[in-house]
């Protein structure tokens, strides 16, 4: 039977083993495909994987494991090496390749939804990405095969970066997307959102939170309070899942 799993620690809820779970009935594989989940405290505990499962074709990689997991393949997609995590592993002949979906589901969401609400990659548009996490880079990597500049903005800026407090009209008027890649406003803490004006948003500007629990966060909130528009990463998720699945099967 053909296994696939995901890695991380903890696993107490799992979209993908949900999602490809559903997947194979719909497709009516569920009779030789199997999704499973791997919690493993330590990256070097993926061999015993590949040693149990000899029909391993394929993992997904999350938190805290998506860098880690890259010493320990065979080869790693240039790519996600740029990203510097994998999020993606496909296993072909016992050799394992690592790859980045993220990046490209974040992409293909963002311009769906963007479009859905009206708004295009016009020229002059930029980005500002909130936040310097790992999340980030694939986000980065995204507006990259865009064409879209951007720039990051922290709570410690390095040279080249924004702090919150020098997100300001003057910046926001060319800069009219917004990405919050940090976990603020995730379930259970829902009421925190990064720290800039909101006041200062309107209809020109479009905030993607890559958060999808709850739903509608604050973040969210508050700038389609300002007038702007805005969307959750659930669709990010459903899109990298897709192209985690289209390198499994190579379609």
């Amino acid at each position: 039977m053909a296994t696939f799993g995901l890695i991380g620690y903890p696993l107490s809820h799992s979209f993908s083993r949900g999602y490809f779970t559903e997947k194979f009935q719909q497709l009516g594989l569920d009779d030789t495909h199997k999704y499973l989940n791997f919690e493993l405290t330590n990256i070097n505990q993926f061999k015993k994987i590949l040693d149990e499962y000899s029909d391993l074709v394929g993992c997904n990689v999350t938190i805290p494991h998506k860098r880690a997991i890259m010493a320990v393949l065979d080869e790693v997609d240039p790519v996600a090496e740029r990203i510097g995590a994998v999020n993606t592993i496909l296993v072909r002949d016992r050799r394992t390749y690592g790859y980045n979906t993220d990046y490209l589901g974040f992409r293909d969401d963002l311009v769906h939804r963007m479009a859905e609400q009206g708004f295009s990659f016009a020229r002059g548009r930029a980005a500002l990405i909130l936040g310097t996490g790992g999340a980030s880079l694939a986000v980065a990597e995204a507006f990259r095969s865009l064409g879209v500049p951007y720039t990051f903005v922290s709570r410690k800026p390095a040279v080249g970066q924004l702090s919150y407090g020098a997100v300001t009209a003057e910046v926001l008027a060319t800069h009219t997307l917004l990405v919050n890649t940090t976990p603020l406003g995730m379930y259970p803490r829902v009421d925190a959102a990064p720290d800039i004006n909101y006041e200062l948003l309107g209809p020109a500007h479009f905030c993607y939170d890559l958060i999808y629990n709850p739903a509608e966060t604050t973040f969210m909130q508050r700038a389609r309070g300002a007038g702007a528009q805005a969307a959750n990463g659930l669709g990010m998720l459903h899109q990298q899942a897709e192209a985690s699945w289209a390198i499994w099967t190579g379609e």
